[in-house]
């Protein structure tokens, strides 16, 4: 079962690159915006609901791996999303990875296998008791909540990038505790059930907010501030709801040090594979890369969005 949550894991990732991928090439179409009128802008363009699509299918796959294994264990495999993101991109764009950016995704790979292997999440159970959805709730939505309003109050794109990506990975990591609840019901109690039971409408909600806070983090700053928030945020909020909603069980002790160098790796593997990829946020986002200024490293050029502004900037 183990191994058959993991290979649906991956599939859930694969189909969110392609979906993430599809998404980002049309924000990079719209104007800046905010809340519901970016997605509303963001819907009239075919390849961003082909990237519903991926996102849809992505779900699925996602469920079938939650129903099959433990939440600390599928979550933290979505963060093969990036690479996966970065190679279809890149297919695409007929843009190959460069050696370093090979060396990041190794970086990353053999990160997540550390910290896994060491963690050796079991022991999963399908639902959870109110008196723990309360306050992981409670804690989740605050969370997102002072992200939103920090965000605001800030003048740095990088900044306002980097804490909406955070929002986005707390409400993924919330609405994936809920998807494993609903589809549970589903799959042991039946249709009537699942469309009764307050996780289903919970996931629906929650998974269109944070699609909401990932298109306006896209849009807020570079890849390079959103990215690590967003793929080392939900996996690590994921493997906490895992433990005290669902009572699944992680090595600690002397496990917690090769977890922590495997979560270093991953996040080098991050921060590398952003920097060193030849326009990263092109490339994800589908555009041609505009030739840099004389002097000026590619790296450390910054993509111009459809509405004239750079990203990365102060805002």
């Amino acid at each position: 079962m183990i191994g058959l949550a993991a290979c649906f894991a991956l599939l859930g990732a694969a189909s969110n690159a392609v979906g993430t991928a599809c998404q980002r090439k049309a924000a990079a179409t719209v104007p800046a915006g905010g809340g519901l009128r970016l997605l509303f802008a963001l819907a009239r363009h075919p390849v961003w609901l082909a990237g519903i699509a991926g996102v849809v299918c992505s779900a699925m796959f996602q469920a079938l791996a939650l129903v099959n294994g433990p939440m600390a264990l599928v979550q933290p495999l979505f963060i093969m999303e990036l690479p996966f993101a970065l190679f279809v991109a890149g297919l695409l764009m007929r843009r190959g990875l460069p050696a370093a950016g090979w060396w990041a995704v190794g970086g990353m790979v053999g990160g997540l296998a550390m910290v896994l292997i060491a963690a050796d999440p079991s022991g999963s159970h399908d639902q959870a008791p109110m008196v723990r959805w309360i306050p992981a709730l409670a804690v989740g939505l605050g969370v997102m909540a002072t992200a939103v309003a920090l965000a605001r109050a800030s003048g740095s794109s990088l900044f306002r990038a980097a804490v909406l990506a955070g929002a986005a990975a707390t409400g993924n990591a919330l609405t994936a505790a809920m998807l494993k609840s609903a589809s549970a019901t589903l799959e042991t109690d039946g249709l009537t059930a699942f469309l009764t039971t307050w996780q289903t409408y919970g996931f629906a909600v929650l998974g269109i907010a944070s699609l909401v806070l990932l298109e306006n983090a896209l849009q807020a700053g570079s890849l390079a501030a959103s990215q690590p928030a967003l793929t080392i945020g939900d996996a690590t909020v994921s493997l906490l709801l895992g433990v005290l909603l669902f009572g699944e069980h992680i090595r600690t002790g002397v496990w917690l040090l090769p977890e922590l160098l495997g979560a270093g790796l991953i996040l080098w593997g991050v921060l590398r594979l952003t920097r060193v990829v030849p326009h990263a946020q092109q490339t994800l986002a589908g555009e041609e890369a505009p030739a840099p200024a004389s002097g000026v490293s590619p790296q450390l050029a910054r993509p111009e969005r459809s509405d004239g502004h750079t990203d990365g900037g102060a805002g």
